[in-house]
């Protein structure tokens, strides 16, 4: 038991972890692409949120959003 018990502890010093998840680089690749179209419907959907939001008047216009929607408020030929 005893002898067992140092044998089991030596191979965890030399192998930290006995069972690695090892991945292939397809499998990798696979993960890699699904976490990008994942990430980019979230986007579309928060941009597509925010126009939404920006049509209603619910939200107030940055600079840029400004500049695209009422280009006529940059208009220097009025003054």
């Amino acid at each position: 038991m005893g002898q067992q018990t140092e044998k089991d502890e030596q191979e965890s010093i030399q192998n930290p972890n006995p069972n690695p998840n090892r991945i292939t680089q397809t499998q990798f690749l696979s993960w890699k692409r699904q976490k990008d179209a994942d990430a980019s419907a979230i986007k579309a959907e928060v941009a597509r949120k925010r126009a939404e939001d920006i049509a209603a008047g619910a939200v107030q216009m940055n600079g840029r959003e400004l500049f695209l929607h009422e280009p006529w408020v940059f208009d220097n030929s009025l003054y």
